[in-house]
């Protein structure tokens, strides 16, 4: 597990690509809603979490694959999904995925990313995660459906925590809200970051990959924006779920979970697993840490639903910290991103060998032998 020993933290990652990349880009990454409390509250609460070491146990080897969904993992984290990946680094998906498969870790595509569902699944082999915005039409839903099953995705993620969009002000101010518009600033900042600029023009503008056999031809920017709010319709109920639950054999995991209630509904409906996620932050500002709930709904529900978490989760120790406060797996999104605007092509799998990296230590130095074993190393 070798990675760039000149970016051993990810906040070296960070602030690489805050240089490379132009600021509207960086800031549609790496900001919250609102003021940026949940932001912060989000990683912050994460390491109030305490893990107690057993140096004189009989320990002798720590081992990250973790099974989940039929499938034996290398590692128990994976790449959430983000929307306009290539907004930040062109090719910036691709890259992820190849990773993700060479790793053997879950790489989750987000509807409105820069890659298509064939081209995820192509990268691969078929086994990459399809996240689905909920569209208003049902023609979209079942025919985006069709060509994840086609694509042999094992999992379909439905994101349920968008019933609108959230309050970004710096996107506002940066032009990247709906409808976007590219401002004076925005061109000056692309001037500014020439290897960006660069391997914009030779890749293409980014676009919306999965969405395009459904988009009229020549859309202006202004259109664009009309047509997103019209093709989704981002909240989720028993109703919308129930023919997918139909439609899907394989697994279904409920995204954006934030409560018992929620939990006990997906249970319900027969779902597969739920994340316990706030969108990184970027949707409720008054609302609480995804490590907050955890606790609760893996202790009373773990036992008939899978239960992961996402948002906050930056690195290793965050990850074990994650998974003793009961999710059987982590997915990062900013992180990857970082590492990806920071290094171009092996942005991927530095971040992943890095992470692998943190987390070994950390199960070594607690005497953990296994992820599942997290838990009794909790500081109660």
């Amino acid at each position: 597990m070798s990675f760039d020993t000149r970016y051993p933290a990810i906040d070296d990652l960070r602030n690489r690509a805050r240089r490379k990349i132009p600021r509207f880009a960086f800031e549609y990454l790496d900001g919250g809603c609102n003021e940026d409390v949940n932001l912060d509250r989000n990683t912050r609460e994460i390491r109030e979490v305490q893990l107690i070491p057993r140096y004189l146990s009989k320990h002798t080897m720590s081992e990250m694959k973790t099974e989940l969904f039929g499938h034996t993992y290398d590692a128990p984290f994976g790449i959430a999904p983000v929307g306009l990946q290539g907004l930040m680094w062109p090719k910036a998906p691709e890259i992820l995925a190849k990773a993700a498969h060479e790793h053997n870790i879950p790489f989750v595509l987000s509807t409105v990313t820069t890659m298509s569902i064939e081209r995820a699944s192509e990268l691969t082999e078929g086994k990459a995660w399809f996240q689905l915005y909920h569209p208003a039409e049902n023609r979209l839903r079942d025919d985006m459906i069709r060509r994840a099953e086609a694509a042999g995705c094992p999992v379909l993620v439905l994101l349920c925590d968008v019933p609108t969009f959230g309050f970004r002000p710096r996107d506002i101010r940066n032009g990247l809200a709906m409808p976007p518009k590219m401002t004076l600033s925005n061109i000056l900042q692309i001037m500014g970051k020439p290897e960006w600029a660069l391997r914009t023009l030779i890749n293409g503008q980014p676009n919306f990959e999965t969405l395009r056999p459904y988009m009229p031809k020549g859309l202006d920017l202004k259109q664009l924006g009309k047509f997103m709010n019209d093709t989704f319709s981002g909240r989720l109920n028993e109703e919308k779920i129930a023919p997918i639950r139909d439609m899907w054999k394989g697994k279904i995991v409920l995204k954006g979970v934030a409560c018992e209630e929620d939990t006990e509904q997906a249970i319900k409906l027969g779902l597969d697993g739920i994340i316990v996620s706030n969108h990184g932050g970027r949707q409720l500002d008054a609302g609480q840490s995804t490590i907050k709930p955890l606790k609760t709904i893996a202790e009373k529900y773990g036992d008939q639903i899978k239960v992961m978490m996402d948002s906050g989760v930056r690195s290793g120790p965050d990850i074990a910290r994650t998974l003793a406060t009961g999710a059987s797996f982590a997915f990062l999104g900013r992180t990857f991103m970082y590492s990806v605007a920071a290094l171009g092509s092996k942005g991927g799998d530095h971040a992943i060998s890095l992470l692998k990296t943190q987390l070994q230590q950390v199960m070594e130095q607690v005497c953990c032998k296994q992820v599942q074993d997290f838990g009794r190393f909790l500081e109660k």
